[in-house]
């Protein structure tokens, strides 16, 4: 168990989400009509829902949106969404997996691979950089939710793996915690870390890069445009990547 104060980049910036408010919901209804298709339609019953619902209800969507997907799904009513993974590279031979819930794998995989072509990547085959990722669960706070150390504390208690705190720098960055767990121990862990730090801002399952790739200003201007239109597709749920961009970079793109 290690904690780390240096922030991954693994997934993209999250303030340029708020910009797609209603993109975003659209995303999270879809990934909630999945889950509770796949299982029961009650989120105590079925995990993978519980964690949907965590998600949509971190980005503040409506209670009645929430209630409207999984009564959807719990009739059999909606489209039928198939999982799909993309996998490619980016600028800087940077390592990307995109995740997409689609009722047309033609259409997105057309998407996917014109937004690679058209900003400096390449989209592989199945199993291109997946190998160099470990599948996890990923459990995230907000910075709010307590110091680094008594989030380290909570997440060895509750039989985490691993932590990364990203420290933030005042209101506008409070900054972020990320608690790595096992697959098969997400919900548990997820459970026991609630009693002591509240609700998390999102439970799911995640890809973390066994090793990084440090990016330059060049090179992270556009690959940084490559995953906004990547994300910017309904179909696409999520994009991670082995990218880091260090702060100073950071600062010089605004």
């Amino acid at each position: 168990m290690a904690g780390h104060s240096k922030f991954k980049n693994i997934m993209h910036r999250k303030g340029a989400q708020d910009k797609k408010r209603s993109a975003m919901f659209s995303k999270l209804s879809r990934e909630i009509t999945v889950a509770a298709k796949m299982g029961m339609p009650d989120p105590d019953m079925n995990p993978r829902l519980r964690a949907a619902v965590n998600a949509a209800k971190a980005q503040s969507m409506p209670k009645d949106n929430i209630a409207r997907a999984i009564d959807k799904a719990s009739k059999g009513e909606g489209d039928n969404y198939e999982e799909v993974r993309y996998e490619g590279y980016g600028p800087g031979g940077v390592a990307i997996i995109v995740e997409a819930l689609t009722d047309n794998r033609n259409r997105t995989a057309t998407n996917v691979r014109t937004a690679f072509a058209k900003n400096g990547g390449n989209l592989g085959a199945s199993g291109a950089v997946s190998h160099g990722f470990e599948r996890l669960g990923l459990i995230e706070y907000p910075g709010s939710a307590g110091d680094e150390e008594k989030v380290l504390e909570a997440a060895i208690e509750a039989g985490a793996e691993d932590v990364e705190s990203d420290l933030g720098d005042g209101d506008e960055n409070p900054g972020s915690h990320q608690i790595w767990v096992a697959i098969e121990q997400l919900h548990p862990v997820a459970r026991e870390l609630e009693k002591v730090l509240g609700e998390a801002e999102g439970v799911k399952l995640a890809w973390k890069p066994n090793m990084t790739t440090t990016v330059d200003a060049d090179t992270a201007a556009t690959l940084l445009k490559l995953i906004d239109v990547l994300e910017e597709d309904d179909d696409v749920q999520t994009v991670w990547g082995n990218y880091e961009i260090p702060d100073d970079v950071m600062e010089k793109l605004g």
